[in-house]
Parts: structure tokens; sequence; C-alpha cells
């Protein structure tokens, strides 16, 4: 058995890291492509690596020789590799091809020693590797009978992608029987080849020859094995998460990436805070099948949108304010109206004192659990003197809620004091005061209270539609909520969010019931964290759960551990700095939470 590696193309879309190099140069958490290839294919006693270059081949050969490997390697050089394809590459290499096995393989990959394993384990003579189609993959993918042939090809411009659960991409990683090579592949590449030019692709051949009965090519389907193709730079920075050279640097590699985990679909995300029992699957649908609207008109503007949002949460328009998010509403308000000493509370949701350039007046609990109540914050405040009061309820990250009669009581005390209150309520939803399940302030009685009352919720948390990027500021002080719409772009939400808000009112009862089914997550959820001995967990009304880990433990260990297995949690030891380490844990539905701790028991050993 020997190995071909096809490294003749110039990585154009790789910009300036192929201006000097080529692409199987380009490092991945600082090895190269091509060295950690070599390296895989050294162990697996092979005859030879052949090698077709062309591309800054002379650097490349260099590079490859000071490498020590093991196996003899061939050079086979594509002079002409700046106007022809991989078909003419391959077509070079012929004549190894026809004279032994050969495992086939693109020099742009980068891929677990597990792939090459599963193709030489594996007792059929030629197969094609194929893994399940995802959103990341371009290209054509294959159709798959029970017996593993290709029953059809499907380019990338005709995929159905409400059908993507059926189809299979090739990796293009192949196993070659010489007798396949010379008798079938061989002849179909040189007539296709004189048929078509040399500016086609080899996988071409392969697309025709599968098709064809008889020729005794098969897939080999990948089950979980990691690899990645790497075609931009935006490939590269994937690539470097996938295949990190330290399990820590890759935790903290995916968790800086503060979201757009769709481009990892294995990962299980319990760091980010969204609703996990809603929106139900009949409003997705819904919006599915607007999706083309939605996606070639324009948005209303802002006036239309506050009658939406208007509508949605029972207030005047002039007391409402929809935003990107709400941390486009949480910018404008801290940059714009804010002045003076503000009051936070630590930890605490950073967003807010990250915008402010003011002095800031921080409280921090002295209870373990960093609870605190609306008489310790009137009693810290009261002697600490401060123009503006910000608090998120329950807290970000503690849990920790103000029960909705002392908000009163606390509004009243800031209205005595003329001190603005912005009152966080973007887990309002998921508490579950005495039964109660309607506590949040966006109402005309509340907000007429007090006119420096500004309530903000994200939609995000609460409804489970953070790729929206909605959210709400009330108040019934008509001049900032004016001002913040001046402030904010006329277009400041897509027509998606336009459209979710036109058709929630039908869903309320889908939302009572999707909370009704989160608390009960939830309960189960701090139950069974509790039976971990070196866990101390915190009361929460909210949609996540804050944990003190004992000292024995290594947090971060414990983070990345959990990331090799594609399970992202967030590690708050830096937020609180106190000596103690800390994570927060999201709530998700019942059978994802049982995921989630018993791999935290398999990690530890417990």
């Amino acid at each position: 058995m020997q190995a071909v590696i096809l490294a003749a193309g110039m990585g154009k879309r790789l910009k300036e890291l192929t201006r000097n190099n080529t692409k199987c140069m380009v490092e991945v958490n600082g090895i190269t492509l091509a060295e950690r290839a070599l390296r895989i294919l050294d162990k697996k006693s092979l005859s030879k690596i052949v090698i077709v270059d062309g591309y800054q081949r002379e650097n490349l050969e260099k590079y490859i020789d000071s490498l020590g490997i093991s196996t003899p390697i061939v050079y086979v050089r594509n002079d002409i590799y700046d106007t022809t394809n991989n078909i003419y590459s391959l077509l070079l290499a012929k004549d190894y091809l026809i004279a032994e096995d050969t495992l086939l393989l693109e020099s742009d990959l980068i891929f677990e020693e597990a792939l090459i394993d599963a193709l030489l384990d594996d007792e059929r003579k030629t197969l094609a590797l194929v893994d399940h189609y995802e959103s990341w993959m371009d290209g054509t993918c294959t159709v798959i009978d029970d017996e593993d042939r290709i029953v059809d090809f499907v380019p990338g411009k005709y995929l159905r992608f409400e059908e993507k659960e059926k189809y299979f991409k090739t990796v293009n990683i192949y196993k070659f029987d010489k007798d396949f090579s010379s008798n079938v592949y061989i002849p179909f590449l040189e007539a296709y080849l004189k048929a078509m030019g040399v500016n086609e692709y080899y996988e071409s051949v392969i697309k025709l020859i599968a098709m064809l009965e008889g020729t005794g090519i098969r897939v080999k389907r990948l089950n979980g094995e990691v690899w990645y193709e790497i075609d931009d730079e935006q490939d590269l920075d994937i690539a470097c998460t996938l295949f990190p050279d330290d399990n820590k640097k890759a935790y903290e590699a995916i968790a800086s990436r503060y979201g757009g985990y769709w481009r990892y679909p294995k990962l299980m995300d319990y760091c980010y805070l969204v609703n996990p029992y809603f929106p139900p699957e009949k409003m997705v649908n819904e919006i599915k099948s607007n999706f083309r609207e939605l996606l070639v008109q324009y948005p209303s503007g802002m006036r239309v949108n506050s009658l939406l949002a208007a509508k949605n949460f029972g207030v005047h328009k002039e007391h409402i304010v929809i935003g990107n998010g709400a941390a486009e509403l949480i910018k404008s308000m801290m940059e714009n109206v804010v002045r003076g000493r503000i009051g936070v509370v630590r930890p605490t949701f950073e967003e807010y004192p990250n915008r402010y350039q003011g002095e800031m007046v921080v409280f921090k609990s002295s209870n373990e659990d960093f609870s605190y109540t609306a008489n310790d914050i009137m009693g810290y405040f009261g002697e600490n003197k401060i123009d503006w009061l910000i608090i998120i309820n329950p807290d970000n990250p503690s849990g920790n809620y103000i029960p909705y009669s002392d908000l009163r009581v606390l509004i009243d005390w800031c209205k005595e004091r003329n001190i603005g209150f912005i009152l966080d309520e973007s887990f309002v939803d998921f508490a579950n005061e005495n039964g109660q399940r309607d506590v949040t302030l966006i109402n005309e009685t509340d907000l007429g209270s007090y006119n420096r009352l500004y309530v903000v919720k994200s939609i995000s948390k609460s409804y489970g539609v953070p790729g929206l990027r909605l959210g709400v500021m009330a108040s019934s002080d008509c001049e900032v909520i004016g001002n913040i719409k001046k402030d904010v772009a006329i277009w400041n939400i897509n027509s998606f969010g336009e459209f979710y808000m036109q058709i929630y009112e039908k869903y309320k009862k889908d939302y009572a019931k999707a909370l009704a089914g989160f608390r009960e997550s939830r309960t189960e959820m701090i139950e069974g964290l509790k039976k971990i001995n070196w866990i101390t967990v915190y009361p929460s009304e909210a949609n996540f759960i804050m944990c003190k880990v004992a000292n024995s433990i290594d947090v971060k260990e414990l983070c990345a551990q959990l990331y090799s297995k594609n399970i992202l949690i967030k590690d708050l030891t830096s937020k609180v700095k106190n000596g103690e380490q800390y994570i927060r844990l999201a709530i998700k539905r019942k059978e994802e939470n049982t995921i989630l701790i018993e791999n935290i028991k398999e990690i530890m050993g417990q």
C-alpha cells in the first residue's frame, strides 16, 4: 500500500497565507497540514508516499525533506499547475496508481488518524470515504443505498436542503485497489481528460464510475471522526478549534467565538442562555413558509416595529423601542443617556459597565452564593451615593432573584432620590414566584409609577430565538425612548425578526407551556447536580445555574475535557476573581441535562 497526495494547487482563497507557500504548508495550531498528514501516514507501514506538487514546489520539497519522514517520499511535478486542475495532477501519477494499492488524498485536508485507519481496516478493496452532510460542506453530495453503493450524485446547486439528512459528502480520501486503478479508473480518467481537457477534476471520473454497475467502488461512512477542508481563512479559524494542540487552548478558542456554534453541528452548547422549549415547531414552520419573502424584502422601519413591540408587550408605542438584540439598546442607553455615578452589582452581566465610561460604584454580596435583597441594595447605595442603579433580575451569573413586591419598594426608593433605575429582566419569565407566571414590569402601571424606570428585555434569551437578534426597552420616559429610536438605525431589525414579532401573539399559550416545561427541567437539573459532591449548587430563578467547584478540581481541565466531548460550558472563575472556582451551566431539555451531568461525573470519576 502506498499513498498519493495531490498538492500542486495555489490556494488563492487563502490570500496572504499562500503568497510564498503552498496550501499544505498553512499551519493549524503551529503544525502544517503537510506535516500533520505525513506524520499520520508515516505510521502505516506504506511502501512510499507520492506527492504531486507544482506551485512553490521547491519550498515544499525542501520543507518535507526536513521533517525526517521514514517512509520513502517520491515527488511528481506538475509544471503547468496554474492552467490545470487536479485531474491532470492525478494523471501524472498514473504509473504509481496502476502498480500498487493506493491511498489517495488531497493536501488541503486536516483529519484525525482514525480516518486513515477506517480505510485500512476495512477489507473492501476500493472505497470512497464519506461523511454525513453538514452546512459547512461545499460541492457535490452523494446519495447512498443500504449496500454502500453510490446511487446518485447531487451537485451543490441542486441540493434540496430540506432533504439533507439523506446526503453524504465525499471527504476526498480514497482507497484504490491497483486492479481497479489499472482496469477501470485510469482508462476512464484518460478518456475523460481527452474529451473534457486538463482543467477538470478527478472526482468527476469517480462520479461517472460509481454510477456504473460492477466497478467495485463502495463508500466507507465515517462515524464521528473529525476532518475539515481548508479553503479560506474562515476554514482555517474553525480548523484551529477542531484540531487543538492543547484541550485547554481549544476550549478558550471556542469560548472566544461568542456564538456561531451552528458551524459546529456536534457541539452541545451549555454556555449561551436561551429558552430550550420555545419556539414550537409550528412557529418555526410558519417562518420557513415565508422564508423567501422575508429574505428578499426590506423590513419595516422603526415606527411600524414599535407598534409590533407595543402590541406584544401591552404598552403604548411611545413607551417601547425594539432593538437588534438588547445589546444595541444597552449601548445606546449607556453611551448617550446615563451620566454620573452608576451603581452595579458584581458578579453580573458586564455589558452595562463595559459600555459606560464614567464612575462606577460596585456592590458585592458577602453571601457565599452571591445572593442579595432589595434591602441590601438600598442599604449599600444609601451610603454610597449614585445617580443610576442597574439591576439584572434574575442576575447573571448568580441567578439571584428579587421578588416583584421588593422591586416595587426599590423603585419607590429610587424615585424618592431621583435615581435612574435600569432593570434588565431578560430572565424574569423563567422565575417561579409563588406560582405567579407574569412578574414583568413591562406594563403601563409599573412604567407609569416612575418615569426614570427603564426596563430591558432580551427576546433572544426568553423566547429562544437568539439568531433573530431582538430585544426591547420600555419606559414612560418618552423623551429617552424617542432619542434611542433616533439613535439606532431605522432598519435596525431584519424581516425575520419583524415577522416573528408579527406572529408571536398566536403562540402565547405555547410560550406558557414552554416555561412550565422549563421549570420542571430546572428542578431536575439542580437535584442532579447536587449529587456531585465537589459541586456547590447555587439557587437560581433563571435559565442557568451557577456552581462553585471545589479547589481540588482543575476547573479549566474540566471545561477542556467536556469540550473534547463536544460539550461547552462557561468558566466563571476569571469573572468572579475571589480565589474560588465557578462554572455556569445553561439549562436545556431534560435529556440534554442528563447528558451533561453524566459526562461531568464520568470525567471526574464519580
